[in-house]
Formats: structure tokens, sequence, C-alpha cells
């Protein structure tokens, strides 16, 4: 299973980015392989509007079935959701402890956004 981690950089010891839709970058995480790959999300990074949709649609193409984030609004919220793909909030980490936090059970499946639209 592939598990997307919202960050500000390119490797496991990177700190998580708070924001879903304005985050720099998404590690795309394969828990069985444990292998990842970086997605830059530079375009939405400065969006006007729709960053939240856009990153959601940049995170589903990965494959990614959970995403592991600081904060998520409510259209991200619903089209994450739409797509399949359950949403965990976690902050103050680094990408390896937040999947070790997700592996070991430690975070709770998100049941509504919690930002409100347009946070920054």
């Amino acid at each position: 299973m592939k598990i997307a981690i919202t960050t500000t950089g390119d490797n496991l010891n990177a700190p998580m980015d708070a924001r879903f839709g304005r985050a720099q970058k998404f590690i795309v995480y394969d828990l069985d392989s444990n292998s990842f790959e970086v997605v830059d999300n530079q375009q939405n990074l400065n969006a006007i509007q729709g960053a939240g949709i856009q990153s959601a649609e940049a995170v589903a193409k990965t494959g990614a079935r959970a995403v592991l984030t600081g904060h998520c609004g409510p259209k991200a919220f619903r089209a994450l959701s739409a797509a399949g793909i359950k949403i965990y909030n976690i902050s103050g980490a680094t990408v390896s402890e937040a999947i070790e936090k997700f592996r070991s059970g430690q975070i709770a499946e998100a049941v509504s956004a919690d930002v409100e639209g347009h946070w920054s």
C-alpha cells in the first residue's frame, strides 16, 4: 500500500508540511517495498484557488491510498474521500516518524476537514 506524506523536503528525515493543498512536496511511500518517490507540488503552492483539489488529483495519480498531513481543507477532503483516499492528521513530525506512527496505528483517520477553505 502507498501512502502520501506532505513535506518540505526530499527524504524521510525531512519535516512534514502542515498544509495539504499547498504542501511543497509529497513523499509517496510504499509500505510493502519500503521505497519512496518525491512528488513536487510547486504548481499548487501559489495557486489562487483550487490548490486542494489539484493536490488531491496529483496524489490520486500516484496510487496512494492514504494521506498523512497536518491539516486538510474541506474541498481537498472531499476530493480525497471521493478518490477512496483516507486522510490522517499528524503534525510536528518528520516523514519517517509519521510513517512509523501510521504503521503502529497511532494516528486516527480524520472524519472531516480540520481547517476552513483557503487556509494557508
